[in-house]
């Protein structure tokens, strides 16, 4: 990424009164951010509020000095463990992200070299855990890791830091063991006793955050990365959890977006096995190996699980719908997201049209309408 390019994202990300949903409706009208913020006045009232269109033509406050730590932070990447900035438009952004309604327009990401996500699956819990909690957390992740899942978690203590754990004691060669989804800036490790354990995730998995560097743990931020760690399993597994935990949260928003739901029940004595318990009667699968979970998250397998040209090349449609989202989307986002040409685009793009899974909008927008 180029030094204007991102400062343009970081600009958009950074104007106030703006927010996610806005910025995907302006980038879906305009293109790209550089392209955004060539428009007049007159061009962006069309899709933003006269406020918006204020705070757009104006510098946000601190943003050139975010501009220099966040150009710095990237230039000081480590080839062992590469820092990036993926934004809503490249080609390399988590597909499963853009899946749901609210995909981040900014991700950090810092660990281990790779050209794709891997299938993965969600592993939360209770931050204090049975010692039989934690050992399940860790016994369950290390046989997720040697059969090729990834596991995602949140890095926090109990159940999270052992799902790492075992990640990393089952990780294969060169493969994403395990990916932390954490709610303060990349530049930050929260709780500190987890230090040496981001550090040696980030050699052999991944640490992603939505914040920008210097952000603190803050308390509104941790519930709110829940989404990301939901999308980013084929299922989420909540080995314990009390009946208002932050692990049922992830795991409705995993039901959500479509995927499975899993629990390992406990003692109906143990406060720590109620919420499990509340997940199974709303529908929850009942675990009790790893290998039930395998079994089920077998047929997901064999498909893709991020875009490729190969991908692309087999499977246009699939992969041009999900590279779209759910939200209205400009052809030049497209061609950023995709790696495809104009011409190519346009021709995909009439073929979903006549089979209606796609609708073509005013403004020279396309989005999908929930056929594909």
């Amino acid at each position: 990424m180029e030094r204007d390019e991102l400062a343009a994202w970081l600009r958009l990300a950074m104007t106030p009164g703006v927010g996610p949903a806005g910025a995907r409706r302006l980038l879906a009208a305009f293109g790209l951010p550089q392209q955004l913020f060539a428009q007049s006045a007159e061009a962006l009232a069309t899709v933003a509020s006269p406020g918006q269109v204020q705070a757009l033509r104006a510098e946000p406050p601190e943003w050139q000095a975010r501009v220099e730590a966040t150009w710095s932070w990237l230039q000081a990447s480590d080839p062992a463990a590469p820092r990036r900035l993926l934004t809503l438009a490249d080609p390399a952004y988590p597909q499963p992200l853009l899946h749901t309604e609210d995909p981040p327009l900014l991700l950090y990401v810092q660990g281990l070299p790779t050209g794709s996500w891997p299938p993965a699956i969600a592993v939360v819990g209770s931050r204090n855990p049975t010692p039989q909690g934690a050992l399940n957390a860790r016994q369950f992740a290390r046989s997720f890791a040697q059969a090729g899942l990834a596991v995602v978690s949140g890095l926090a203590l109990g159940i999270d830091g052992a799902a790492h754990e075992g990640a990393l004691e089952g990780a294969q060669a060169s493969a994403v063991a395990t990916i932390a989804v954490v709610g303060t800036g990349l530049d930050r490790v929260y709780p500190r006793r987890h230090l040496e354990l981001a550090h040696r995730i980030s050699r052999h998995g991944l640490l992603v955050s939505e914040y920008p560097l210097g952000t603190r743990p803050l308390r509104e931020n941790f519930p709110r990365r829940n989404r990301i760690i939901a999308a980013l399993g084929q299922g989420t597994l909540v080995v314990e959890a009390a009946l208002k935990s932050g692990s049922l949260i992830t795991a409705r928003l995993a039901a959500e977006q479509g995927r499975e739901v899993f629990a390992i029940p406990g003692s109906i004595h143990s406060p720590q096995a109620r919420g499990c318990h509340e997940l199974l009667r709303q529908g929850a699968k009942l675990v009790e190996t790893a290998q039930d979970v395998l079994e089920e998250l077998a047929p997901q397998q064999g498909a893709p699980t991020a875009a490729s040209p190969a991908a692309a090349a087999a499977e246009p449609e699939p992969f041009l719908l999900r590279a779209m989202g759910f939200d209205p989307v400009g052809l030049d986002a497209l061609i950023a997201r995709t790696g495809t040409g104009a011409a190519d685009l346009q021709a995909q793009l009439l073929e979903l049209e006549l089979a209606g899974q796609v609708a073509r909008l005013p403004g020279g927008l396309f989005q999908r309408t929930g056929r594909g």
